[in-house]
């Protein structure tokens, strides 16, 4: 942070301004566009980490003798490390910094990354995914902090929304990558390792790629200007200011006219535990200032908002990722069964028809190859060509949301998609024309999009010091439903196909009942509102 600190122009006005106000003056320009661009690729890159594993699943399962049950672990895994350690990282942001956990465990999840694609057995990739996910889990939720905190309120609506755009763009193109890396029919054996590296192995690699080249472009920005003027570094802060103007005018602007700024109402005893906290190096004093700024989030008023958003996102994420974990490997299914000539059967019934006997490739040891019509080194077109439409949905519908959120409220938002949603799930146990079922399959995986609408009110319901807080613990939860959900889909699936789609459907319609419970969700303030998008 050191080298981005400059001195400050001279000034004859020592008129100090608050901080929100400074940010005005900074103009909207290159830093905030090169910040806005960082911080949608790591918002894609905690997308990739987490659900590119799904398009591995239906090509790994021969090579490392996967069974449908140990599929659903593997695909809930990352998102267990994210759950056990979201309040860690969350901890730290509130007191440490944000930029001092992003960069660090962007670092460490691309590590971890790297190491899972050369793993020979179950056991050993679940262990790599979790670090992945317990490491990817520090950026996740602390960029929305981040980023927002280079922007005046005014702004960081506008300035998320592009974050969002770019993070659309990264789930366009997971499908193209996966379709692009998995499907080349190279492969070469790694004696050493006792491994044949196929293209699914690099494809985990790439994946992990956003997260090494953000750490990298993180280095060259400072801490949140916010952050530091809370723990009172008022001349950083104000450094950062003028370098921000000078980046956005070019250098060639009026010099800003300020060299002070307005102290921020902050509670004493909240600001001394900070002060405590950032000098603190015992493990323990840590755990009880983590209590002492977890503990508001459950108490008093704050316990029935703290609740229901958790609820909120538990449902969105048990079907928005534990269902699309097997997406591509269920889409797989039904092509094979087209292929072999069936026009008419409802999605269930073509999961069954193609269960896959793990049994007889264990039975059969190193001669499971011998199994060509079971093993498959490559996902049917079509599984693409869905996701990628999945994608794109995913895209337009953020911007279409971000554009009509002020004019129509988030209640109507929330209320209209755990509806159709909900709806569309019970839907796909009744239809028997395959492709009718798939687009109904992607309006259900489309919940996703409440994810960034609730975040908004998460925002808005809690103070600035127990913010990041806040979001990590209702992330947290709804990672915690990603894990139920994709083991509920692992266990049932090949039993029970049909149960499935009734819990993600049931509990979707439910979620748009509790959505009226939301604090202040009539109001429409287009000031407030912050619409910000997660990793789904």
């Amino acid at each position: 942070m050191e080298s981005t600190i400059e001195k400050l122009p001279e000034s004859k006005n020592v008129s100090p301004v608050k901080l929100d106000d400074a940010l005005l003056m900074t103009k909207f320009g290159i830093y905030n566009l090169v910040l806005i661009a960082v911080s949608g690729t790591i918002l894609a890159a905690v997308l990739l980490e987490t659900l590119g594993i799904s398009y591995v699943l239906p090509v790994a399962e021969c090579d490392l003798l996967l069974t449908t049950k140990e599929k659903g672990v593997l695909s809930a895994i990352s998102f267990a490390g994210i759950i056990s350690s979201s309040h860690l990282w969350g901890f730290l942001a509130d007191t440490r910094g944000r930029k001092t956990v992003i960069v660090p465990t962007l670092f460490l999840a691309f590590a971890a990354t790297v190491l899972s694609s050369f793993t020979t057995n179950f056991w050993l990739i679940t262990v790599m995914r979790f670090f992945t996910g317990f490491f990817i889990s520090g950026s996740s939720a602390t960029i929305y902090a981040y980023l927002g905190e280079f922007h005046a309120k005014r702004n960081s609506s506008r300035a998320i929304m592009g974050a969002s755009f770019v993070f659309g763009v990264g789930c366009i193109l997971l499908p193209l990558i996966a379709w692009s890396v998995i499907n080349q029919e190279w492969e070469f054996t790694i004696p050493l390792l006792n491994i044949v590296y196929r293209p699914w192995r690099l494809f985990l690699v790439v994946c992990g790629l956003p997260s090494l080249v953000c750490a990298l472009a993180l280095l060259q920005f400072p801490e949140s200007p916010k952050f530091l003027f809370s723990r009172g570094h008022e001349q950083e802060t104000i450094a950062i200011v003028h370098k921000m103007y000078r980046w956005n005018t070019g250098g060639k602007g009026p010099k800003l006219t300020f060299t002070a700024l307005l102290q921020e109402t902050e509670a004493q005893q909240t600001k001394i535990r900070r002060e405590e906290t950032a000098n603190s190096k015992s493990a323990l004093w840590l755990l009880k200032q983590m209590w002492q700024q977890t503990a508001p989030l459950f108490m008093g008023t704050y316990l029935k908002r703290t609740a229901i958003i958790c609820v909120l996102q538990f449902g969105i994420y048990l079907t928005s990722n534990g269902m699309y974990m097997f997406f591509p490997d269920i889409l797989n299914r039904i092509a094979e069964l087209e292929d072999r000539g069936v026009v008419r059967t409802t999605v269930c019934n073509a999961v069954y028809s193609t269960r896959v006997d793990i049994q007889l490739l264990e039975d059969g040891g190193s001669n499971a190859t011998a199994l060509p019509e079971v093993c498959h080194q490559k996902l049917d077109i079509s599984a693409y060509e869905h996701s990628f439409v999945l994608e794109t949905i995913y895209a337009l519908g953020f911007a279409v949301i971000g554009l009509i959120v002020n004019a129509v409220g988030r209640l109507s938002i929330l209320v209209f998609i755990f509806g159709v949603c909900g709806i569309s799930g019970i839907l796909i146990v009744f239809i028997d024309l395959p492709l009718l079922a798939i687009w109904f399959y992607l309006i259900l995986l489309t919940c996703g999009f409440c994810i960034g609408v609730v975040n908004a009110c998460t925002v808005d319901l809690f103070p600035t010091n127990l913010r990041a807080m806040a979001v990590c613990i209702s992330l947290m939860f709804g990672r915690l439903g990603s894990v139920v959900g994709a083991n509920i889909v692992g266990v049932l699936l090949d039993t029970n196909c049909e149960l499935t789609f009734w819990i993600s459907g049931v509990s979707l319609i439910a979620c748009g009942v509790l959505s009226f419970f939301i604090p202040n969700i009539y109001k429409r303030n287009a000031s407030e509102d912050r619409v910000s998008i997660s990793s789904r």
